[in-house]
């Protein structure tokens, strides 16, 4: 075929090429520019930036919550915070999940407020009353723990004492922590009890976490008797919780046959473990978590490990028989009307994970899933009641 032909040829089928085919010339629509501007050309470097800059959870506003300067500036009010709690220094197997509140922003990179709808809830936290913020991390020093637990306690009573954006709602911003090993909760829980009184903790775990520290720890030292395993335990010392509290997806062995349970219940909580899902199915977990802790104002602790292994491999604390990702966000999904007034994601470790960043990804829907509980149900806290009072 010569050349004359291959001209008529590409001639006449531009003439009946479809709207996408080349080599249909192009065309834009009201608003679109060519491919080509040339070397003056403004271009929009705002829009569509979701994968550049600061990694941010959800590619939420970045704001130093710990600077008066910053945080405390007209216009910078939130009512709910993510913090990161970059902590591993008292884990008990393996270190890495003070690398979890980064790994975590990483998988969240896909949401944002435009398309965050959820399909089964029908809401889109991030498009709603609440005016949301990433603090980013807590400066924690790695070597010492105790004056690294006094930074994070004093970031946590810094974070929810400053005024929250819709005071209509609450004048006091709640917390959503990335973690870090579980003993970052224990932080947590003293800044909710100063903010919120004593809370109801659903505790999503493999393991009861309510060790005595004479059991894990304290035998080597007091200073070691603090850590993942125990936190719990010195929560209920410190009247931080209630004694209607509950673990889900428990499922590790046990240090002490009768001892470890004994202790357990003495500390308030009830126990579901992960093969009770086998038999009660989603909706018998939720009604037996909405049972146990009723109206009284709750904490959500989510230990990673809950999930199996195969959901979630990048952990601290690894045990085989977990729940699936689905399940999990099933049942948090179900306690929708939950007087949440703080919540975590904790022992992600991204060291561990594979390829297809398995863990963190799943560990960023659920933090999504907590979002949504706290959005749907706004909590008066002390300092509202006595605003009220006066």
């Amino acid at each position: 075929m010569n050349f004359c032909n291959l001209l008529f040829l590409g001639v006449y089928a531009s003439q009946f090429a479809s709207a996408w085919e080349f080599p249909h010339p192009p065309t834009f629509s009201p608003g679109q520019r060519p491919m080509y501007l040339g070397p003056d050309a403004d271009v929009d470097i705002v829009s569509g930036s979701q994968f550049n800059g600061l990694k941010t959870y959800a590619n939420l506003p970045y704001l130093n919550c710990f600077s008066d300067a910053e945080a405390g500036a007209e216009g910078k009010q939130y009512d709910i915070a993510f913090l990161g709690a970059p902590f591993d220094t008292t884990v008990t197997a393996r270190p890495g999940a003070r690398y979890g509140p980064g790994g975590i922003r990483i998988g969240s990179q896909r949401k944002g407020a435009e398309g965050g709808w959820s399909v089964y809830t029908e809401t889109n936290p991030l498009k709603s009353w609440a005016t949301i913020v990433d603090c980013g991390d807590v400066p924690l020093t790695w070597l010492d723990n105790n004056v690294a637990l006094k930074q994070l306690d004093k970031a946590h009573k810094v974070v929810s004492g400053r005024k929250a954006a819709n005071g209509s709602y609450s004048v006091t911003p709640r917390i959503i922590t990335l973690g870090g090993d579980h003993t970052t909760t224990l932080s947590a829980l003293r800044s909710t009890y100063e903010r919120w009184g004593p809370v109801s903790v659903i505790h999503f775990d493999s393991h009861i976490d309510t060790w005595d520290p004479a059991v894990i720890g304290g035998g080597i030292s007091d200073y070691a008797g603090l850590n993942h395993g125990t936190f719990l335990h010195v929560a209920h010392e410190e009247h931080l919780i209630l004694n209607t509290s509950i673990h889900a997806g428990i499922r590790a062995p046990l240090i002490r046959k009768e001892g470890d349970v004994r202790n357990d219940l003495r500390c308030g909580f009830q126990t579901i473990k992960a093969r009770d899902l086998d038999k009660l199915g989603a909706e018998g977990v939720i009604s037996l978590i909405m049972k146990r802790v009723g109206e009284s104002k709750v904490y959500i602790s989510v230990d990673i490990d809950v999930l199996d292994p195969a959901f979630a491999p990048a952990t601290g604390t690894a045990e085989p028989g977990g729940w699936t990702s689905r399940e999990l966000l099933t049942i948090l999904n179900g306690l929708r009307g939950l007087r949440v007034v703080g919540a975590d994601v904790v022992e992600v470790a991204p060291v561990y994970d594979n390829p297809g960043e398995t863990t963190v990804l799943v560990a960023a829907e659920v933090a999504y899933s907590l979002l949504e509980l706290m959005v749907q149900n706004p909590v008066k806290s002390l300092a509202d009641d006595n605003e009220h009072g006066s």
